[in-house]
């Protein structure tokens, strides 16, 4: 048995990158920040926070609502699998890059409240994710 799950909590760093492929396919990559706190150690040593960037690729409706709903410095809670790739470019160098290819996501976000106004009172607010 293995197991390949990844679960983030953070912050949009920038808009997201929306494309349309093949037959109107939706894919969206969102480029997302994770903060470990930074602590001072017993003896006086200042250790600063640490931020780790993730991409995040998402595909049909995800990335609609992504397209949608999603925009800088919004939080989201991301599941996923982990997945790495290569490739090599003009130069002839090659690169590897570790990607997050999400299962589900949820919008942490509240709406501003000019926009919950706008919504029917009688129905409680649900993320479209």
């Amino acid at each position: 048995m293995s197991l390949n799950k990844v679960m983030l909590i953070g912050n949009v760093g920038k808009e997201p990158e929306v494309r349309y492929i093949e037959e109107g396919v939706a894919t969206a990559v969102v480029s997302l920040a994770t903060s470990t706190r930074g602590y001072t150690l017993p003896n006086g040593t200042v250790v600063p926070e640490r931020t780790e960037w993730h991409r995040v690729l998402l595909w049909r409706k995800q990335a609609e609502l992504v397209e949608k709903y999603v925009h800088t410095g919004d939080k989201l809670y991301v599941e996923g699998e982990l997945r790495t790739r290569s490739y090599t470019d003009k130069q002839g160098r090659t690169h590897n890059v570790t990607e997050i290819w999400a299962n589900s996501i949820e919008l942490l976000t509240p709406k501003p409240k000019q926009q919950q106004e706008q919504t029917t009172p009688a129905a409680p607010e649900k993320c479209p994710f």
